[in-house]
């Protein structure tokens, strides 16, 4: 299959690539072939070797073994600026922009002016407007990177990586901060360049994604190549995932018939502060009931955290109401949310969700310590006894609950804090992108759990940038922007009408459709 790949025609080929950091081989024999002309997807598990193998493509490392071909002449690519001269752009997950200079400012750093010593501002400028119609985007070269939406600031990246004369580019997961327009508007510009010849190498995890732009996509798993597919009509995502991972996932969750309950949390005019003394939330109510998974749509940044926060009583509450079955419990410390049962899974499981050097059966029992006493002393057989069950209720791979928190993969430690806040069987389950960071076998399992969740009677507030994850577990969708309700929808609701909400587009009559 390899043989047939390698043609005139190519625009990289890489051979037999070994990358190891220390004794792991990131990659290990891999061979991936992309064509001029065409967008490639490259899929993987966390781990599986994606970014590695386009960092040696872009000169960040260098390979231990292997040759790298662009265009059918052999190179060594030493440095990114060696592959910015071979004509290889990439636009990284997280943006390399400096935020207080403009959009020209930010083309032009590094660059050689043609002007000698003075600046070709104005020259640049035409040209990025130029080169951003020819590619159906808008810009403003004279905008502030800090003014720009995500969409806008990705969109530089590109433009920049065009302008220093790119034929390949690669993206590391480039929606994962979008909109559903925007993400059109991106495969728009992806398609435009595809048919004015250029490679695009598309990192993602999104598989709808894959099927829906993709020429061909190449699969790795635990750093080797396992296979190369050309994507077609027949193409499933089955068959990609089974590639990946090894077996069949779930992606239709069969959610328990449960009859949505009372109403359980109610937040009311809620007024928050973020951490530069803004308002993050700004008049925010939302009801949630038992038994519901109440998902809250909307790219992240609008007052996602600071909603989570306040409920749970680790962030202050300037004005307005909290109120769980009648109680007033705004601007409580967290202890008390914890005893109402409230359970919280955290944005980021680094910073707030577990203590890293802590072990595990430390950040297990983080928040029923005193219920782990014996004569006011540790009863270590009861936090032992709560180990195993844990190890075993949540499929978490450890040696022993003495590891420590922070020798475990992403997975695994989601797995820890959702035994930890689920185990308690709560009436509200606070989830705040729990599935992010994490690879297809381990979405799979915490969106079950939610579910699980709700089965039992919980209600969640499910938080969530991606917008497959609202849908498939969602009994209600609440979008935010700005720190306001834009509107409520039923589960099943246009994907279109959710993402124009998330755009800032006010929903005029909240009511059920029918």
């Amino acid at each position: 299959m390899l043989g047939e790949l390698k043609n005139k025609h190519n625009a990289v080929e890489m051979h037999n690539i070994v990358k190891e950091f220390y004794d792991v081989r990131a990659n290990d024999d891999v061979d991936f072939f992309v064509k001029n002309g065409s967008i490639h997807g490259l899929l993987g598990e966390n781990g599986a070797g994606k970014t590695t193998l386009m960092n040696i493509l872009f000169g960040i490392y260098h390979p231990e073994e292997g040759e790298i071909f662009i265009n059918g002449e052999k190179q060594d690519i030493s440095s990114p600026t060696k592959a910015i001269s071979l004509g290889i752009g990439m636009v990284h997950q997280h943006f390399m922009l400096a935020r207080p200079f403009s959009i020209v400012e930010n083309v032009m750093l590094g660059r050689k002016s043609r002007k000698g010593i003075l600046l070709d501002t104005k020259e640049t400028a035409a040209d990025l407007v130029a080169l951003a119609e020819k590619y159906k985007m808008k810009i403003d070269p004279y905008a502030k990177v800090w003014q720009l939406s995500v969409g806008e600031q990705q969109r530089v990246e590109i433009l920049t990586a065009l302008y220093q004369g790119a034929e390949v580019l690669i993206l590391d997961e480039p929606t994962a901060v979008l909109t559903p327009q925007e993400v059109e508007g991106l495969f728009e510009t992806l398609r435009e360049m595809k048919n004015d010849g250029k490679a695009i190498i598309l990192i993602t995890h999104k598989l709808e994604e894959i099927l829906s732009i993709v020429d061909e996509v190449t699969v790795l798993r635990d750093g080797s190549m396992i296979g190369h597919v050309e994507v077609n009509e027949n193409t499933t995502k089955s068959e990609l995932t089974k590639m990946m991972v090894g077996r069949d996932v779930l992606f239709n969750f069969n959610k328990a018939c449960i009859k949505t309950g009372k109403e359980k949390l109610v937040i009311k005019d809620l007024k928050v502060l973020n951490d530069k003394n803004f308002l993050a939330l700004d008049g925010f109510s939302l009801d949630i009931h038992s038994g519901e998974i109440l998902g809250l749509a909307g790219v992240d940044g609008n007052g996602q955290k600071e909603l989570c926060e306040a409920i749970t009583g680790i962030r202050p509450i300037e004005a307005g109401e909290v109120k769980l079955d009648t109680i007033n419990i705004e601007n409580k410390p967290p202890i008390v949310a914890i005893n109402k049962g409230i359970s919280h899974i955290p944005e980021d499981r680094h910073i707030t969700g577990l203590a890293l050097g802590w072990s595990l059966k430390k950040n297990l029992i983080l928040k029923t310590f005193k219920d782990n006493t014996k004569f006011g002393l540790v009863d270590e057989k009861k936090i032992e006894k709560r180990w195993k069950s844990a190890q075993v209720d949540y499929d978490i791979k450890a040696n022993s609950g003495e590891d420590s928190a922070k020798d475990l993969s992403g997975g695994n430690q989601q797995k820890v804090i959702l035994a930890r806040e689920l185990g308690s069987h709560p009436v509200i389950l606070i989830a705040n992108q729990p599935t992010r960071g994490l690879d297809i076998g381990a979405t799979e399992y915490v969106r079950q759990k939610i579910i699980d969740a709700k089965g039992d009677g919980a209600g969640v507030l499910l938080v969530s940038a991606d917008l497959e994850e609202i849908l498939q577990l969602s009994d209600r969708i609440a979008v935010i922007y700005d720190g306001k309700i834009m509107g409520i929808l039923p589960c099943g609701s246009n994907v279109k009408n959710i993402g124009e909400l998330m755009m800032g587009k006010k929903l005029e009559v909240e009511e059920n459709e029918k």
